[in-house]
Parts: C-alpha cells; structure tokens; sequence
C-alpha cells in the first residue's frame, strides 16, 4: 500500500476516533434524548469496510452503528444532528441513533433488536442473486447476537442458497454488562462455521491496513464461489472506567456499553491505551508521533468547525 493511501487510512482512523469524543462531550452534558453506542476501539474495522464497499454493495448494522455511519458519511454533522433529532439530521430526525441508515451511501439498515439484523441481510443477499447484481451484502454483528438463532439460520439460509456474504462479528467479549465466560459456555467460531462448510477468518491486530488488504480479498472470493465469509474481530471497546464506591474503594471496573463515557474528553489524550486494543497506537508503527498529533490536531478544528 503507497504512503500516501496510508495517510488517508490514518486520517479516517482519527476522524472517527475524535467525532466519537466530540460527540461524547455533548453527551456528558446532557444533549441528547436518545441513547447512543460509542464505538471507541472498533474504528480499524469501521474504516476498512467503507474501504472496500464498491457500486451498490448494501452495509447492514446493529445498534452500535455510530463508527460505520461515520466511516460512510464522510461526515460528522448530518450524524450529531441526527442525534439531536434535527430535520437536517443524515435520516431528517425520524431515526435516531440506534436504527440509523444513510442509503445514499450503502447503509441501508440498522436495527436495535439483537441479531434482527442478519436474516434482513440474508434476505438482501437473496435479492442480489435473484437480480444477478454483482453486488456484496455486508452485515455487522456481535458476540452477543451470535447467540441467538437468527445467527445460525442465516449462516445455514445462506450456504444453502450460495449466497455472496460478509458476516462481521465485533467480538468485544461483552454483552451489556456481562463478559462471556459470566454468561455462556465458549463459542468457537471457526468450527461452528467449518460444521456448515463456511469460510471463516479472524483479525485481531487492529491495523486498519491489513484488515483493508483482506476484506477486498474476501469479498471478491465470496462474489466468485457465491459463498458467505465470517470475519470475527477481536477488539476492546474503549471508554470504560472505575467507579469507587464502599464496596469497592480501589474502584469497580464499569464497562462503556452505552451512555457518555465520563472520563473521555476531547481535552484529553485521544489514545487511550498503548497497547494493540488501541487503533491509533497502532498507527504509531506506520507513522511518526509528530506526524498523528499533527494529523489529530488538523482534523480535531476541521471537526469543531463542521459542528460549530
């Protein structure tokens, strides 16, 4: 990949990075009527989708949408006034944030219902064959959901049909406030998908770069064998905190699920740990540290004055 392609990855990284603080700084002061899902750590997988959707390719999302409408809107205000319920909002006001879609850049439905999304999605790719529409569906999903049986229904409608698809499962290792080993026996993802003779793959290293370089790889091999694909993502939602109360007075670890995260500030570092569950230290490997502060601190007042 040239340096200068590089550049521009690296950029969307922080613009999603720093419209999520932007947006979480408004959300502490009470702004907003409807609930919003950060996604502060998933912003490697939220770029290189958008980077390897082409033509009429269709984006299906969850409730913690916020980093994909980012990532496809080019844009932050028409989301925050979307937040805001305003008619100028990217879906005039009428949807919020947990169901939000933008069709005019392939995001064409959001649903806050766990794993509602995914037979949607099936049934998208279904249409694509009946039309012959060398088109992929790309659908986003979670530890959570793949617990439900529209998980595996789908996957099954899916192989039996031969139908080109991109599941996405963000592995947080949370659902709500529970981690998995608190609520349910392990899932192994590759071996389930390999009992219904689906491909299956997983990233873990955060860098947006690679992740690019082989989900263009899958798509064009899902179009070729009419085939779905399961990508599960590991990562680390960032925006958690401890809460000191007498039962905890080193201070209960809190989970960010949903709702500002009080200790994220755009005053503040926009890196949150130096380690690989952080994206933008991630860059740090490809970039010089001067060279991300001064990306950050341009794209930070072009944000500002967007919102202004």
């Amino acid at each position: 990949m040239e340096h200068q392609d590089k550049i521009k990855i690296a950029q969307e990284v922080l613009r999603l990075r720093l419209s999520q603080i932007l947006v979480n700084d408004r959300y502490k002061k009470g702004d907003f009527k409807v609930p919003i899902h950060l996604a502060l750590g998933h912003e490697a997988i939220a770029v290189a989708v958008s980077a390897i959707m082409e033509g009429k390719d269709q984006l299906v999302l969850t409730h913690r949408n916020i980093h994909y409408n980012l990532a496809r809107a080019g844009s932050l205000k028409g989301e925050l006034d979307e937040y805001y319920l305003k008619p100028q909002g990217l879906a005039r006001g009428l949807l919020g944030s947990m169901n939000l879609d933008n069709d005019n850049r392939g995001v064409v439905y959001s649903s806050s219902i766990l794993g509602n999304n995914l037979p949607v999605a099936a049934g998208l790719s279904l249409g694509n064959k009946v039309k012959s529409q060398e088109s992929i569906v790309i659908v986003v999903t979670g530890d959570g959901a793949i617990e439900e049986g529209s998980f595996y229904e789908s996957l099954v409608f899916l192989k039996s049909n031969g139908l080109s698809e991109l599941i996405i499962i963000e592995n947080n290792q949370w659902s709500l406030a529970t981690r998995i080993e608190e609520r349910r026996c392990p899932i192994d993802l590759a071996k389930f998908a390999d009992s219904l003779g689906v491909r299956y793959e997983i990233f873990s290293s955060n860098n947006p770069f690679e992740y690019i370089s082989k989900l263009a790889d899958y798509r064009q091999w899902s179009l070729s064998n009419k085939a779905p694909v399961c990508v599960e993502v590991q990562l680390t939602t960032l925006g958690h905190w401890r809460m000191k109360t007498d039962g905890y007075p080193e201070g209960k670890f809190i989970n960010y699920h949903a709702g500002p995260a009080p200790d994220v500030d755009s005053q503040k570092d926009y890196i949150f740990t130096s380690t690989k569950e952080d994206v933008v230290f991630v860059l740090r490997e490809h970039f010089k540290k001067e060279e991300i502060e001064a990306m950050a601190d341009r794209i930070l007042s072009q944000l500002q004055k967007e919102i202004a």
